[in-house]
């Protein structure tokens, strides 16, 4: 039994690249499209915004001489490549699928609109909304709490790499102890990175949860989805 009827899945475009360098890995692809076609079936309505690290980061770019607004726009165009790749992923199993891009690009994606994005996964498709913001100097860890917010999401899933929030970052520091879960008052004092300070300032001021869990591990995303306690909760 599902313990949400609808979610805001944000994925990492750098989970993509599964074992490459860069881009996008085919096997890692149709893992993640396998594990939202199971939940689909529970009649989760699901959105998706998914970041663009394994192609292109704003940020980045601006460190190395880019323009920082042509960086970041370089990055919307790189979550919009990662969001067809999932959406034909998703086709691919038998789920209906539906790119919305913040930043008018048809016939790539139609434009974003939350009454066109609640619609479509009102109708049983699988929305994924990508470009950011359409903004610069927004990332898509605001862009996904933007949307979660907008599409009035129960909670925001936030896969990731590791299996939640730890008090350091638990590849470098193996003293690092895992939350099961921490108000948003409590991410803000320690200072963690769970998501950029906009993004979490965000959630807060509007009371949407974020799960934060391992994305990576197959099945994870159904457990979080039944309400099992994987990966750590943030709440007011």
């Amino acid at each position: 039994m599902a313990k949400y009827k609808r979610i805001l899945l944000k994925l990492s475009g750098e989970s993509l690249m599964g074992e490459k360098q860069y881009g996008i890995d085919e096997k890692r692809l149709a893992e993640y499209a396998q594990q939202i076609k199971e939940i689909h079936e529970q009649g989760v309505q699901i959105g998706i915004v998914i970041g663009g690290g394994n192609i292109f980061r704003g940020l980045s770019g601006a460190n190395k001489g880019f323009d920082r607004v042509k960086g970041d726009q370089m990055g919307m165009l790189a979550t919009v490549i990662n969001s067809l790749a999932l959406s034909s992923a998703l086709v691919a199993t038998g789920v209906k699928a539906r790119v919305l891009t913040a930043v008018r690009m048809e016939p790539i994606g139609e434009f974003y609109s939350k009454w066109k994005a609640i619609e479509c996964m009102e109708n049983g498709e699988v929305v994924i909304m990508s470009a950011g913001t359409g903004n610069p100097f927004f990332t898509t860890d605001t862009g996904s709490s933007l949307r979660g917010i907008e599409i009035e999401a129960d909670v925001m899933l936030k896969g990731t790499r590791v299996d939640g929030i730890y008090t350091a970052d638990p590849e470098k520091d193996p003293t690092a102890t895992k939350f099961d879960d921490i108000t948003y008052d409590e991410v803000l004092k320690r200072g963690l990175k769970v998501m950029d300070l906009t993004a979490t300032c965000m959630c807060k001021e509007n009371n949407l949860p974020i799960v934060v869990f391992d994305m990576d591990t197959v099945g994870n995303l159904k457990k979080v989805i039944s309400g099992k306690e994987i990966g750590t909760l943030v709440h007011n």
